[in-house]
């Protein structure tokens, strides 16, 4: 039986899962780089149990867990004051509840961990310097253009090549993104650089017009810091625009010193404005999909970005594994996921307002219930999170 080929346009977190997914069920795959790297600007991200459950079942978690970090809880605090809202613990008890771990790593040492994997696989080519310009539906399959003019047949072809996809615009037209008044830093430092470390754990704090989300990296030993500021005056979306640290400063004046001393002591801040977008109408065209940020990009709230891109990368090789045709298969896939993609979205677009909160009577209404439920009700405030991070999409779906 002649083997199926897949090509993916994207080497991301998204990309190289979904290949990793494939090459498991079977396949052979090209990921296609438009960068001369694999490699993410320096920043942290969450790995909730729900991504970690197809992480496992690639068989990668002892590999994550020796570059990670794994938060004692999930907190949010009151960003001046430090007051405790709530705590949910993680740890043991993420494990017990959600079947998996609750971890933290850096982009790119995970982006490295399934790089290694992709590569140490003898049916896995990564091209660099790849830039996809077009493609077009065959009788059979898909066949993508580069940028050089080269086209590549395939089975099967993946957008994972983020918020200004090639292939999203070329199936659906050009993208209209909002911008929601929200500007975000992000800035890693070293820990033993900091006389106030913020807690072990993932801390949202939270304040007016503003909030800022701190947590641990490789193994304790670096602090990241992803401040959000309601902002009309900068609009830029690159991950990659270098911000003031004054600015940054500023932003967070008179701020708890586990935030502040981050903003200090970093040598870079990192700052992009935050668009929403609506959810697509289609993920697929043919024997074409989108995956991860090409189809559903989430602004930060939920911290779910990756988690909803490795999960899109295990169900679309498993639909496509099991469906008569490639075709039927991105179509179940899509029905699967549109509805789970789009609920994150949606519960993250409401978050930015939930840590914002202006007025002292909507802040005592939204963080006094939480904090009386964190007291008095630990367990029903750990059950707003199952749907969440007790999802298992290599158990579940069909």
């Amino acid at each position: 039986m002649r083997q199926r080929k897949a090509l993916i346009a994207g080497g991301g977190i998204g990309g190289l899962t979904a290949a990793l997914c494939l090459l498991r069920n079977g396949w052979s795959v090209h990921v296609l780089e438009a960068a001369p790297a694999l490699q993410e600007v320096g920043a942290g991200l969450q790995l909730s149990p729900n991504a970690m459950k197809v992480i496992d079942a690639l068989g990668l978690s002892e590999a994550i867990r020796t570059v990670a970090f794994e938060p004692e809880a999930l907190e949010l605090r009151l960003g001046q004051s430090g007051r405790r809202v709530f705590s949910i613990p993680a740890g043991e008890a993420a494990r017990k509840r959600w079947g998996a771990p609750y971890l933290h790593i850096h982009r790119a040492d995970l982006l490295g961990v399934l790089e290694q994997a992709v590569r140490s696989d003898p049916n896995a080519v990564i091209s660099l310097g790849a830039e996809v310009s077009s493609y077009e539906l065959k009788d059979q399959g898909a066949e993508l253009r580069l940028a050089s003019g080269e086209p590549l047949a395939a089975d099967l072809i993946i957008g994972a090549d983020g918020i200004r996809s090639m292939l999203r615009t070329q199936m659906l037209g050009p993208d209209r993104p909002r911008f929601t008044g929200n500007l975000a830093w992000r800035m890693v430092v070293e820990m033993d650089k900091l006389s106030t470390p913020p807690p072990p754990t993932a801390c949202v704090w939270a304040g007016r017009g503003r909030h800022a989300v701190t947590y641990r990296l490789r193994g304790g030993k670096l602090a990241n810091l992803v401040g959000v500021v309601e902002r009309t005056d900068w609009q830029g979306e690159g991950w990659s625009e270098e911000g003031a640290r004054e600015n940054a400063l500023a932003d967070f004046e008179g701020w708890v010193p586990q935030v502040t001393e981050i903003i200090d002591k970093a040598d870079t801040h990192f700052r992009w404005a935050l668009f929403g977008r609506n959810p697509l109408p289609r993920w697929h065209e043919g024997a074409v999909a989108l995956l991860g940020d090409a189809c559903h990009p989430m602004l930060p709230f939920m911290a779910q970005g990756a988690a909803m891109a490795i999960e899109d990368g295990w169900v679309l090789a498993r639909e496509v594994g099991q469906a008569a045709t490639v075709e039927a298969g991105l179509a179940r896939y899509a029905a699967l996921r549109w509805s789970r993609a789009t609920r994150v979205q949606n519960a993250s677009r409401a978050n930015m307002t939930t840590f914002h909160r202006r007025n002292p009577l909507m802040r005592l209404a939204t963080y006094g219930p939480m904090w009386i439920a964190g007291q008095t009700l630990p367990g029903f405030v750990r059950s707003r999170q199952d749907w969440i991070y007790g999802h298992d999409v290599t158990a579940t779906d069909r």
